[in-house]
């Protein structure tokens, strides 16, 4: 009966779970704020593309408007635009793909671009990848 009561080696086991607890939270996050870095650098390069969609227009696409001059955009050349900055841009994104690059009204510029994200140490918990995907829009204004 004595023996069934002692504590000896109860310390042992709460000292390797919760360093394999600790352990776990700490990959949970750097995986977490590697997705979050890695969201932000291809929303920088969304919002960089957007901003040269939003200005490809020729002079002769400008249009006098009430509150002053207007560019009027057309998707074919926002796409290209796009395109072009895409392949000069130094990015190194995985799968990098532009799944949209165009005008809606015809004064802005919509870009969504989408790469795949892997995690610095895959574990159990975080996936070998995911694909990410954002969206910005970019507007020339004359003043």
């Amino acid at each position: 009966m004595r023996r069934l009561a002692a504590d000896d080696g109860s310390t042992l086991i709460l000292t390797i779970f919760y360093g394999f607890l600790s352990l776990l939270l700490v990959l949970l996050v750097v995986a977490a704020t590697a997705l979050y870095l890695e969201r932000k650098r291809l929303f920088t390069l969304a919002d960089g593309a957007a901003l040269v969609g939003a200005e490809a227009f020729e002079l002769t696409d400008v249009r006098s408007a009430s509150g002053g001059f207007r560019p009027t955009l057309e998707s074919p050349d926002v796409a290209a635009a796009v395109a072009d900055y895409i392949t000069r841009a130094p990015a190194d994104f995985e799968s990098l793909a532009v799944e949209r690059a165009e005008t809606v009204d015809g004064r802005s510029a919509t870009v969504t671009l989408s790469a795949l994200w892997r995690p610095p140490v895959v574990t159990l918990f975080v996936p070998e990848g995911i694909r990410i995907e954002v969206t910005a829009v970019g507007r020339s204004v004359f003043t």
